[in-house]
């Protein structure tokens, strides 16, 4: 799994919070981890930032979690929901996948559990429709082949190579790849396309992406391939 992911912890138990973060930061798989001691303080993270992952406890003291998740649903948050939640009964689950939540993760639960549910659920969400990155200072949807700065006011139009070459980039982390596994990652192994075909792409997307094509600080040039900046 990339490191480049963030998550958000939504939960007002702050040793119970701060032992969630320690231990998923101890994991590697997440570069930020933001926190949330109530519902009006996800609600504003949301607003500003996005996430690849949510955590959400149902037992907010300014609102309910269900709430909450359906008021990001309805403020254009499409990153997987995880409930957490002491009750366990049948319709507290219905309740919360009705508003919106992917999944619901009962407590006390062992991390090694809620660890699987997280990997799973972003497995699943990079290969929707719905998947939203952050590359630099830009917003990477691949869905629509594009990158948005802030909340919309520039608008790039990426190419179907250029979004898979980004794509691809982007889930290997900060990792160099090189130019034969690019090529055949995005062309597959056609013998009639040559590095050079992957250069002239890569050129052309610097020439989108980066505020100084020339020197790059976006997507670098290594030896033996290429490397996306977290």
């Amino acid at each position: 799994m990339s490191a480049n992911r963030s998550l958000l912890i939504v939960e007002d138990d702050d040793l119970l919070r701060r032992a969630l973060k320690e231990q998923l930061t101890a994991q590697g798989d997440f570069a930020v981890i933001d926190e949330a001691a109530d519902g009006a303080q996800s609600l504003a993270a949301v607003k500003t930032g996005v996430y690849d992952i949510i955590l959400l406890d149902i037992g907010l003291p300014d609102m309910n979690g269900r709430d909450v998740c359906l008021k990001m649903r309805e403020a254009g948050v499409r990153s997987p929901i995880i409930i957490l939640t002491a009750a366990d009964s049948e319709d507290d689950t219905i309740a919360g996948l009705d508003a919106g939540a992917n999944d619901y993760v009962t407590k006390p639960f062992r991390m090694a559990v809620l660890l699987a549910r997280v990997r799973a659920h972003l497995r699943q969400h990079n290969q929707s429709d719905d998947a939203i990155f952050l590359v630099g200072p830009y917003k990477f949807q691949p869905a629509a082949k594009m990158l948005v700065i802030g909340d919309g006011q520039k608008k790039i139009r990426l190419t179907e190579k250029e979004t898979a070459i980004l794509k691809y980039l982007y889930r290997v982390g900060n990792k160099t790849v090189s130019r034969d596994t690019l090529l055949g990652e995005v062309w597959g192994y056609n013998a009639a396309v040559t590095t050079h075909t992957l250069e002239t792409h890569i050129y052309r997307l610097r020439q989108k992406i980066e505020a100084e094509p020339s020197a790059a600080r976006l997507l670098l040039t290594e030896p033996g391939g290429y490397r996306l900046s977290p």
